[in-house]
């Protein structure tokens, strides 16, 4: 088998495996000839699925992808913190290819990332000076190249801000320049036909409430104080989620909480409505709290995709319930967090599918940055919190076979 490509868009590649790590420590990579995909299942708690188009991180024109398989694909298991150590050192680069190859006849994603360094005597964000060659009369131009642009100092002898004097500067500096390669080795397991049988994507009831979400970083921030009150007021024996009031869910499920946490943590109630209000809402036995948003967008749901006629579909209904009808479910507080943790991604667009007391979906669209009013249903993160357990799900994983 053979992948190699250019990266693109590496500071948003960045920031969702940040969001992954979160979740767990290893990722699940499936390379199409189209698209790229994304699955993290830990042990327990969240489980991520994500699909992007081929050409959102890779280069189109420098894609190569060949696989022993039927679908042309090939599935790998990539450490998440080698992988983010990888794009980070290419933040600045001015191009980084990534290749599977093989060290030792150990199989490996290999990051080749290429820098240029700062001119010598210059510093980190290349303010410095440069001597030109002599000016006489004492004279002594100098240039300094910087970030923020390009100035030409002249001293009190100089004459002229033009002429030779400058261009040999322009040439000391560009000759000064050296380019820096960096090569990031990941050791990956190839992944194959058997071992991917068993991922299955879940599948969920029609939404009863559909809702447009404030920013989630915003929204992970009431959350995450949420969760330190409920933890507080735990503490200090006023209360205490452990004892929770009738009705309120207990334990997410027999598996525990997600990777990462220790017990259950304090449960956190989500509702909205169609028309426009989400609230948030922490309840013990000794306090209780909530955010409200309001005017907040009700989307038109897609009739092509739905499994029924518009007019029997659940939020038909709650809509015609007027505005005290709301759809609720609880999640965990502190998985709920680490799904929140992806509103890193710049720009994205999220669409919360509540469904009452079973499963709260969110679908967030992410657009490219040199347009970000372009989003792509190619490029998409879809949630999925269970009544009982946090799921997250970055929407499309196809349960194909794959291995060579």
């Amino acid at each position: 088998m053979k992948f190699k490509a250019e990266l693109r868009n590496i500071r948003t590649f960045s920031k969702l495996v940040a969001a992954l790590s979160a979740l767990d420590k290893v990722v699940w990579v499936r390379l199409e000839s189209k698209a790229v995909r994304f699955v993290v299942i830990p042990d327990r708690g969240s489980q991520v699925w994500a699909l992007f188009s081929r050409d959102f991180f890779f280069d189109p024109d420098t894609f190569t992808l060949q696989s022993k398989n039927v679908d042309n694909a090939i599935d790998l298991e990539v450490t998440l913190a080698s992988l983010q150590r990888a794009l980070r050192s290419a933040l600045n680069s001015t191009d980084a290819v990534l290749k599977l190859t093989k060290r030792d006849d150990v199989p490996v994603l290999s990051m080749t990332i290429h820098t240029m360094t700062n001119p010598r005597g210059l510093g980190a964000f290349g303010f410095g000076p440069i001597s030109a060659p002599g000016g006489g009369g004492g004279g002594n131009a100098r240039f300094r190249e910087s970030t923020f642009g390009s100035t030409f100092d002249e001293g009190a002898g100089a004459a002229g801000s033009g002429g030779p004097g400058r261009e040999e500067s322009l040439e000391l500096l560009a000759k000064s320049e050296r380019e820096k390669v960096v090569l990031q080795d990941m050791p990956v397991r190839v992944m194959k036909a058997e071992a991917m049988k068993s991922i299955m994507e879940p599948v969920v009831p029609e939404s009863d409430v559909n809702i447009e979400l404030p920013p989630l970083m915003q929204l992970k921030a009431v959350s995450d104080r949420f969760t330190k009150l409920a933890a507080h007021t735990t503490s200090s024996g006023s209360g205490g989620l452990g004892l929770a009031p009738a009705g309120f869910s207990t334990a997410a499920g027999s598996g525990g909480n997600s990777a990462g946490g220790g017990g259950a943590g304090p449960k956190l109630e989500i509702s909205a409505n169609m028309y426009g209000m989400l609230r948030l809402r922490l309840m013990t036995d000794a306090l209780s709290v909530e955010t409200v948003w309001n005017d907040l967008e009700n989307p038109v749901m897609n009739e092509d995709m739905l499994t029924m006629p518009l007019e029997e579909h659940p939020s038909t209904r709650y809509r015609e319930a007027g505005p005290e009808k709301f759809a609720t479910v609880r999640v965990d507080g502190r998985d709920w967090s680490r799904v929140l943790s992806v509103g890193r991604l710049d720009g994205a667009r999220v669409i919360a599918c509540v469904i009452d007391s079973t499963a709260l979906v969110l679908h967030v669209y992410v657009s490219r940055p040199d347009d970000p009013d372009d989003f792509e249903d190619t490029n998409t993160i879809t949630h999925v919190v269970r009544r009982r357990c946090v799921y997250d799900y970055l929407l499309g994983l196809e349960t194909k076979e794959a291995g060579d």
